[in-house]
């Protein structure tokens, strides 16, 4: 991969050396979102020597971009450890002209929620869910030397709810699940309620797909251990986040779940710095040992 690579479909922004491996930032053109779309990526150095190893797609939080899960997280040198590629999305597609999309944080740009849009003026470009589920996942395979059978997903925030719904959606794609702090319940919080009006319309029996309480509910289930971490000072932790809610509908459908809750620590990445090494080793021993 490099800028003078004409044959690639991706297109080099910036690229560094980090923790014995490489991290880079890319861009090339989405045939889902109908725009470019932005992705960044961390190889360790047994890729670098041309090895395919398992990679971990870490989904951020509203407002944030394909570059914030990488710089803030902390999760770079604990992944060169173990051998494990790390791909960060954008969280939502970038210019799509739609209206109000650029009016609140909490919806259109910067909040696309990993989810498909079936209404107006959202459904032609906000199609993450599409995006992170089938053609970013086939594009990094296919153009870097990853592991597509060995592939893991994270989140934080709106990420660990999009982390958790395609994990229990599509078990056999995402062999290990884990999330810092994740929107457990939408369909019954203002975020997700907002962002599920606006983009799935008013019936809300076709928001149950997009949310991971209602999926374990229905019956869906991940064969692994999901991992959760969440801080007890998280300022929205009772109105937005609601992880009880997900241990209760994990406990009714025999799912394993390791939530783990933390006094003193809030919403923000200082809490994910914490506890990413967890999360990492969560991963690897899951994908390492396939």
């Amino acid at each position: 991969m490099s800028q003078t690579d004409t044959t690639s479909p991706v297109t080099t922004r910036e690229e560094h050396a980090s923790c014995g491996g490489r991290v880079g930032f890319y861009a090339h053109a989405s045939t889902s979102l109908g725009l470019e779309a932005r992705f960044g990526l961390f190889l360790p150095r047994q890729a670098l020597a041309g090895e395919r190893v398992p990679v971990v797609f870490v989904l951020a939080g509203l407002t944030c971009t394909e570059e914030t899960f990488l710089i803030k997280s902390n999760a770079v040198r604990f992944a060169a450890r173990h051998g494990l590629a790390l791909v960060a999305s954008d969280t939502s597609p970038r210019g799509a002209g739609a209206a109000g999309e650029d009016d609140s944080y909490d919806l259109g740009t910067g909040a696309g929620f990993y989810l498909d849009a079936t209404a107006e003026p959202w459904r032609d470009h906000y199609r993450m869910g599409t995006y992170i589920g089938q053609e970013l996942p086939a594009l990094i395979e296919t153009t870097f030397p990853v592991d597509g059978a060995r592939r893991g997903i994270m989140g934080h925030s709106m990420g660990g709810h999009g982390a958790l719904v395609h994990a229990l959606r599509a078990p056999q794609a995402w062999k290990s699940v884990s999330a810092f702090a994740p929107i457990c319940h939408p369909a019954a919080v203002p975020w997700g309620e907002k962002a599920f009006t606006a983009y799935l319309g008013p019936d809300r029996a076709t928001w149950a797909r997009e949310d991971a309480t209602l999926l374990l509910e229905a019956g869906h289930t991940h064969p692994t251990e999901i991992l959760v971490d969440q801080g007890e000072a998280d300022q929205f932790l009772h109105d937005q986040l609601k992880p009880e809610l997900l241990e209760a509908a994990a406990a009714k459908a025999d799912q394993k779940l390791k939530l783990r809750q933390h006094a003193a620590y809030d919403h923000s990445y200082w809490f994910i710095q914490s506890f990413i090494a967890d999360h990492i080793d969560h991963h690897a021993a899951i994908l390492k040992a396939g």
